[in-house]
């Protein structure tokens, strides 16, 4: 009997993963202009850490993108989903007040198809490169028993840098401060399987509808260049990535103990796609604990510095006031009500 089984017939081709690997290595040396090790293909990846920094804490966050993948899928559109991978790492980490340093992807998939991969990929360096940090490696895994066909995932991690003095903490929130909401850009990559069961039980063809599919896979903002700037001059006490959990559930994370933000619901500026998700019997109660109705980030500041932070950001992200730090044990206080 002939010695012919192989790893391509199982269903890896590494000729094809190489292919995709040289491809990653070419954009990252292109788009990349601070690199000056190639870390691409390496075992490890090697980063200098700037020698004018000192006393420099790591800041580490993992994420994905959870079932906004499988809206790609259905619309056969990849080009941001890698922008959104980035977003959920580096948004993170700036609740810390730490920047973007260097950036690892994940991507483990049915079968490796190159146009789709490269679009995924072109995300990803997009969201690297406003982002302000390096993406220095990562793993593409052919996962032919694990996926079904076209199936796939992604995950990312993040490292920043934040120096001991600029390290963003509790302790930093006093009573009195203003509690601002800055708008996300949609849904953000939170609440993606009740949107998908809303689509499913009421059979819309997202494929035919064109405000769907633009809200649907609009990426993730990412609040890096505004919150590094204010970071820089010290006019954040703290901060809150809104992902899944909303508002209350994530702003609690940052409150120290023996205050309170108190919120006003009435003053949250929402989005079109939260208006159309409320009206397919979602609960208030449900659309605020799964979703991020229109706030993508939260900054506590002090009330005479609310003037000053608004000349960062552009008029699509303006932020504006929802309620402010008092004294109590309750961590977040809710009143009022969106006008959805």
């Amino acid at each position: 009997m002939p010695n012919n089984l192989t790893y391509a017939k199982s269903g890896v081709n590494i000729r094809s993963a190489d292919k995709f690997v040289k491809f990653i290595s070419k954009i990252t040396s292109k788009n990349d202009k601070k690199k000056n090790l190639n870390n691409i293909g390496n075992f490890g990846s090697v980063t200098k850490i700037p020698s004018y920094l000192k006393n420099i804490h790591l800041v580490a966050s993992t994420d994905g993108v959870g079932t906004k993948i499988e809206i790609a899928n259905q619309l056969n559109k990849f080009d941001t989903i890698g922008i959104d991978l980035v977003a959920m790492s580096v948004n993170d980490i700036l609740v810390q007040g730490a920047k973007p340093f260097i950036f690892l992807d994940y991507i483990s998939i049915n079968k490796i198809v190159q146009k789709k991969l490269k679009d995924i990929f072109k995300g990803i360096i997009y969201g690297c490169k406003i982002s302000n940090c390096e993406l220095v490696g990562g793993e593409t895994a052919e996962m032919p028993g694990t996926y079904s066909k076209d199936k796939f995932d992604i995950a990312g991690f993040c490292v920043g840098l934040v120096q001991e003095s600029e390290l963003l903490k509790k302790k930093n929130i006093k009573t009195g401060n203003l509690v601002v909401a800055i708008p996300s850009s949609g849904l953000h990559s939170n609440g993606y399987s009740l949107v998908r069961h809303v689509i499913k039980k009421n059979k819309i063809n997202i494929k035919k509808n064109k405000k769907l599919k633009k809200w649907l896979l609009e990426p993730t903002k990412i609040y890096v260049n505004e919150l590094n700037k204010l970071n820089k001059l010290k006019l954040v006490n703290g901060c809150a990535h809104i992902t899944g959990g909303g508002i209350k559930d994530n702003l609690s994370r940052i409150i120290p103990r023996g205050k309170s933000a108190k919120i006003d619901l009435g003053k949250i500026k929402t989005k079109r796609v939260f208006s159309w998700l409320k009206k397919n019997k979602i609960s208030d109660k449900e659309m605020l604990k799964t979703f991020n109705c229109g706030v993508g980030f939260v900054i506590i500041i002090k009330k005479n510095n609310f003037n000053k932070i608004k000349k960062y950001f552009n008029k699509k992200y303006m932020p504006y006031a929802i309620g402010e730090i008092t004294t109590g044990n309750s961590k977040v206080i809710i009143n009022g009500k969106i006008n959805w």
